[in-house]
């Protein structure tokens, strides 16, 4: 049997963020000092360097596993199946349920739990649980989905990415101009026809990396050292996933014996454009080959780096040809890979 996706959707949140949004932010250093530059120049600054233009936020009224519902219902509805026949739900995420002007993580019940109820599922045998893998997270829950049908455990399930960063960042922080919220669903099979997932591959890196993307005070002195924001450690993030992240796709493009001609795209976490163009480009080199034009389809520009909902919204944007220059046809190769907190990594091959 092969797995492949027969449905996908994704959920874009309405408010849209742009740099100059951030001109009367009061940006520090690690140390609490204001930097010299003014804020124009710290948000042109980023621009250059991620690619991100502008962002989305959810609305007040909404959290991750609401999002997450949406972008469920939506991956349902494209592949045409009853929901009752789902057999495992997989909610990757970071943070839980974060209301608006709350602080406080809701993780009980499991937001995956929270989908099947709003999805009105009752069977008992769709399984649903969570998936904490940083921004791999989605592809993780893919990897374990994927584990379940070849062994017979599973026939259809639901991988579902989601998050609100907006409310873990640190107002204080200039990295807090990369986060952004969004969901992304997608419904996995097992089918007899040919193509679907070709070969898969994962790593944590956690003696000295564990905690390169970690929980933090803010960087004003004057606020409570107790509550607690995202921070990251972004050059030793950079130089990890440059060494490290080709090497594991290469990995993963070995074991499906599919040559790298092949490769159609490279659907890479959207995290920084700049660090993903560097390590796709690294990727080809080390097949001697250069990085082919459009072969890595970026949507950062405009919606931020959302974590585990990046790759299942890139997927179901140019599966609507919402992305210019990305088009998909039956039997092209596909190679999802992505890095994050923990440090994680992972990929897999992916035959339409």
């Amino acid at each position: 049997m092969n797995i492949k996706i027969i449905g996908s959707g994704c959920y874009i949140p309405t408010q849209v963020i742009t740099n100059n949004d951030f001109d009367q932010f009061d940006f520090r250093d690690e140390s609490g000092k204001p930097f010299n530059d003014n804020n124009q120049r710290i948000a042109k600054k980023l621009q250059m360097i991620t690619g991100i233009e502008e962002r989305r936020y959810v609305e007040n009224n909404l959290t991750t596993s609401d999002i997450g519902t949406i972008a469920a219902q939506k991956a349902i509805e494209n592949a045409h199946i009853d929901p009752e026949t789902i057999d495992q739900i997989i909610f990757a995420h970071n943070f839980g349920d974060i209301k608006h002007g709350t602080i406080q993580s809701d993780n009980v019940p499991s937001l995956a739990s929270r989908v099947k109820h709003n999805l009105k599922i009752k069977n008992p045998n769709c399984i649903a649980y969570d998936m904490l893998f940083g921004c791999p997270g989605w592809l993780q829950g893919v990897i374990n989905a994927y584990a379940m049908m070849q062994s017979g455990l599973a026939k259809r399930c639901l991988i579902i990415g989601a998050e609100t960063l907006s409310r873990t960042i640190d107002l204080h922080d200039r990295d807090s101009m990369i986060y952004a919220d969004g969901a992304g669903a997608t419904i996995f099979e097992s089918k007899t026809e040919e193509g679907g997932i070709l070969a898969v591959n994962s790593a944590s890196y956690t003696l000295e990396e564990a905690f390169f993307i970690h929980y933090g005070k803010s960087y004003h002195p004057d606020l409570d050292p107790d509550t607690k924001y995202i921070k990251m450690y972004g050059r030793k993030i950079y130089e990890f996933a440059l060494t490290c992240v080709p090497l594991a796709m290469k990995a993963c493009m070995d074991k499906s014996g599919v040559p790298i001609s092949k490769i159609k795209k490279v659907m890479i976490h959207q995290a920084n454009e700049k660090m993903d163009e560097a390590i796709v480009k690294r990727f080809f080199e080390l097949y001697n080959m250069e990085m082919p034009e459009y072969v890595m389809p970026m949507n950062i520009h405009k919606l931020g780096n959302s974590s585990v909902a990046t790759l299942p919204t890139l997927y179901d944007m140019i599966i609507n040809k919402q992305i210019d220059h990305h088009q998909l046809e039956k039997g092209d190769i596909l190679l999802f890979a992505s890095v994050g907190a923990g440090m994680n990594i992972n990929a897999f091959v992916y035959q339409l």
